[in-house]
């Protein structure tokens, strides 16, 4: 969700229950600054902020934050040790992406808040496990709450992150198609046509393999790693592609990416109707198995 997922739609998440997140990737200053302050504008209850540790730009990044008394932060692409004593003086609550038990427990260790357990069926940046069987290990592994992220757009998927032993879910596909998000018509038209089947996995052999949606440019920089290229020439290949369909709406020569939960995402709606439909879908459900007698 960065480049997207700014104040507005953080705002908007928070107002209706959830807890909205704003998408720094390598965002300089003035942009975080005035995103947390969009957000700030329009509500007053607690929205967090996503740290890319690989990001150049991060030390910054960790100051404005602080600066601006942003309450939590969640993190990916990298280890957020030597952070945690300055965002905890704070009072800032970290909450890192995680998508092994190792690295899980490796979290916790430090002395993380929470963790975001996320399974290969997500958008962008992926591992190798899926959600159903990552979370439940991850929450025997470590003693810090547990959010259950990958393959989450409804009430049945809320649900069954809570039957897993996770404390929440994380959505993020499904607000790519919320009215507050920050992206081009054209991405969110190719998130809602997409089908079960219309994501696929690029740049497995670089070590950082990508869900997107297939469109020309997957299928050309999947011929070239069938082909053997290397992964500079991947990674080369890749530079400025997201922002190319998320800004620019070049959804064919773009990175389109998105969740294999795209299938079930099929309108652009209001944040406050995303996050209602969710929860009363949810409600419904657990009436439901409410009256189910589990027998051996």
């Amino acid at each position: 969700m960065a480049w997207i997922a700014g104040g507005r739609l953080a705002a908007a998440v928070s107002e209706a229950g959830g807890l909205g997140i704003i998408g720094a990737a390598g965002a300089d200053a003035a942009w975080i600054t005035r995103e947390i302050r969009i957000a700030r504008s329009l509500t007053g209850r607690p929205f967090g902020i996503n740290l890319m540790l690989a990001s150049s730009e991060v030390e910054m990044q960790i100051e404005t934050v602080i600066n601006e008394g942003v309450p939590i932060v969640t993190t990916g692409a990298g280890n957020p040790g030597k952070y945690l004593d300055r965002l905890h003086a704070a009072g800032i609550k970290v909450i890192p992406v995680v998508s092994s038990v190792a690295l899980a427990r490796r979290m916790a260790r430090l002395g993380v808040d929470a963790l975001i357990a996320e399974g290969a069926e997500s958008g962008g940046h992926i591992g190798d496990m899926s959600t159903m069987c990552l979370v439940p290990m991850v929450v025997d592994a470590v003693d810090v709450p547990v959010i259950a992220a990958g393959g989450i757009a409804d009430g049945r998927g809320f649900m069954a992150a809570l039957s897993l032993g996770a404390q929440g879910a994380q959505v993020g596909t499904r607000f790519i198609c919320a009215e507050e998000c920050d992206v081009h018509p054209n991405y969110q038209q190719k998130v809602i046509k997409a089908r079960d089947r219309s994501t696929v996995v690029c740049g497995t052999s670089t070590g950082h393999p990508v869900r997107a949606i297939h469109n020309s440019f997957t299928w050309l920089i999947s011929s070239a790693e069938k082909d053997g290229a290397g992964k500079e020439d991947l990674e080369r290949m890749g530079q400025g592609r997201y922002p190319r369909a998320a800004v620019d709406g070049d959804t064919e020569e773009g990175t389109v990416m998105a969740g294999q939960v795209c299938g079930l995402v099929n309108s652009v709606q209001p944040a406050a109707q995303i996050t209602a439909e969710i929860m009363a879908e949810a409600a419904l459900i657990r009436h439901r198995l409410g009256g189910v007698a589990c027998q051996a």
